[in-house]
């Protein structure tokens, strides 16, 4: 896989011209969703390299993040006179660089791509890693490749257009980057005022998250060890979100946070997670992300969601769990009740 260079931009302009410069490139289009497009797309369309770009508009929200979707791009660059050497800039959330990034993978057999993430999520998730796809029969990420951007550019101005919700949806995924990481990063996101940000500290706070997760993907791009790191969480978590995509669907970090509960808890009971730090990480998301309505009777759904989960090898339900603060445990299996006691304990909590 390609390397990917991660530019975290003091002049947006200079380090979109430099990033443009070092693609071959003859035609240039840019993608952006409904809400980025009004939002974000006027930061950067006046920049000099952009003029002529075509623009691609998708539908906003994960409920976009489709085949159809998939398939107007592609529709889009094709009538674009798109070619093997053109450039894909995608400018948004993570649902745009992950589906922008597979349209570009795909289209003449791959083309060069840029990603600006807009959101916190974005930033400290989806655009870094090379982690490209779309979701399919109301599965998370199910259809994708893994191929780096040729560049991703962070420009925390972006972080201003949050509200609150799409801030507390990024912080899951620093959350669980310092769960990962050590303790003094753990406590740090511990002791951060998410009700009133500092925009400024958690600029800087960006920068250490994201060096978490570029250390751990260079050494595995393609999540054959250690990269199984970044889904703490995530096993559960997306069985939530999918399940949320059949009801009211959920932003990405608030499931994975919920994901969290469930298996911090069974770190705990699996591979000695310290209870003390279990509980005050649960608190912290219990006051911030509230909780997702669910029953008992939700449990087979749930359970069989994640045997769909693509970390799992013949059937068996594999999660990341944590001995500390840390310590990362990876291929840990969890009996069907040790993982319904999991969400008795979410559930109850």
């Amino acid at each position: 896989m390609n390397q990917q260079n991660v530019v975290i931009a003091e002049n947006l302009e200079r380090s979109l011209n430099e990033a443009i410069e070092a693609c071959e490139h003859d035609k240039v289009f840019i993608l952006a969703d409904e809400t980025t497009r009004s939002c974000c797309l006027p930061v950067v369309e006046g920049f000099a390299a952009l003029q002529g770009a075509k623009r691609i508009t998708i539908g906003a929200t994960d409920t976009h993040k489709t085949l159809e979707s998939l398939a107007h791009v592609w529709e889009e660059l094709g009538a674009g006179g798109g070619t093997r050497h053109s450039l894909l800039i995608n400018i948004g959330g993570g649902m745009v660089t992950d589906l922008g990034g597979f349209a570009a993978s795909t289209f003449k057999r791959g083309i060069n791509y840029i990603n600006i993430p807009t959101t916190l999520l974005s930033m400290v998730d989806a655009s870094v890693g090379g982690k490209t796809g779309i979701n399919f029969r109301g599965l998370k990420n199910e259809i994708g490749v893994f191929n780096n951007a040729s560049t991703v550019i962070l420009d925390t101005q972006f972080l201003k257009t949050l509200d609150a919700e799409n801030i507390c949806s990024g912080y899951a995924e620093m959350l669980k980057h310092g769960l990962i990481s050590n303790e003094t990063m753990w406590a740090e996101l511990m002791n951060f005022d998410l009700e009133a940000p500092d925009l400024k500290l958690l600029s800087r706070m960006v920068g250490d998250s994201v060096a978490v997760k570029e250390r751990i993907v260079t050494e595995d791009p393609t999540e054959k060890g250690i990269r199984k790191a970044l889904n703490l969480g995530h096993t559960v978590g997306h069985a939530f979100e999918s399940l949320a995509l059949q009801r009211t669907p959920v932003l990405h970090g608030y499931a994975v946070a919920w994901g969290l509960i469930c298996e911090l808890y069974l770190s705990c009971i699996k591979t000695g997670f310290p209870t003390d730090k279990m509980r005050q990480t649960v608190r912290f998301i219990q006051t911030h992300y509230g909780k997702m309505d669910i029953s008992c009777d939700d449990y087979p759904t749930l359970l069989e969601l994640m045997t769909h989960d693509k970390k799992n090898v013949a059937g068996i339900i594999n999660f990341t769990l944590l001995g500390g603060i840390g310590d990362i445990r990876i291929n840990q299996t969890a009996t069907k009740e040790e993982i319904c006691e999991a969400l008795d304990f979410y559930r109850e909590g």
